[in-house]
């Protein structure tokens, strides 16, 4: 069994036994699409390395008391998300009128609710994950770049939000270029914020390169 699909089972499995509504967990049990299961598979945990904060067939309700089920949604903290996966069969082609202004009033809903939505065509997954990696990174860097943590002065606050966006690595050349700082200005900044236990060296010995989050 490999690394993703032993996470993917004990995943699944936790989804279902905490389940509540008896409709969401027999959802769950049928098993998720061919498309959502390749959409975790080569793009998700690629990307991020974890399934965390993350809810498969979530349980929505719209304006008329009806339920809708979101492919995915992802909440870390209080912010929403929906990824949705579009098969071409069934979303473009071949799709009938009423399931088209369906699709068209739940995004509306979701917009409307505050959701961040993100569609993804299942050809992309299968012809271009990388792309589609870029975007699930930039799709969970806006959640991340939201919120610092409080406690920390404007520069500190904003080197934070930018090594969320990024999700990567930073030198402090990088940041002094972003925020028109002197690069001695943005070491001290860093010196800070690896003291607070906020940020770590990511590369460098005696003179440290490049900094991460502390994960």
């Amino acid at each position: 069994m490999s690394r993703f699909d032993e996470v993917y089972h004990n995943w699944i499995e936790q989804h279902i036994a905490e389940e509540k509504s008896p409709r969401r967990r027999e959802i769950l049990k049928k098993g998720l699409s061919h498309g959502s299961i390749e959409f975790l598979r080569l793009v998700w945990f690629p990307a991020i390395g974890n399934l965390e904060h993350l809810y498969p067939e979530y349980e929505v309700r719209d304006f008329n008391n009806g339920f809708r089920y979101l492919d995915f949604a992802y909440m870390p903290g209080s912010l929403k998300g929906c990824i949705e996966i579009q098969d071409f069969r069934s979303h473009a082609r071949d799709i009938e009128v009423s399931r088209f202004k369906d699709l068209c009033m739940k995004q509306s809903l979701l917009v409307l609710d505050d959701w961040i939505f993100l569609p993804i065509a299942y050809l992309s997954i299968r012809d271009d994950p990388g792309v589609c990696k870029q975007l699930v990174l930039s799709f969970v860097g806006k959640f991340l770049a939201r919120a610092a943590p409080t406690g920390l002065n404007w520069a500190e606050a904003e080197i934070m939000r930018y090594v969320h966006r990024l999700l990567r690595p930073v030198a402090p050349t990088e940041l002094a270029s972003h925020m028109l700082l002197t690069e001695n200005r943005v070491r001290v900044l860093l010196r800070s914020l690896m003291e607070k236990k906020l940020l770590e060296v990511a590369s460098g010995s005696q003179r440290y390169r490049t900094y991460r989050l502390v994960t």
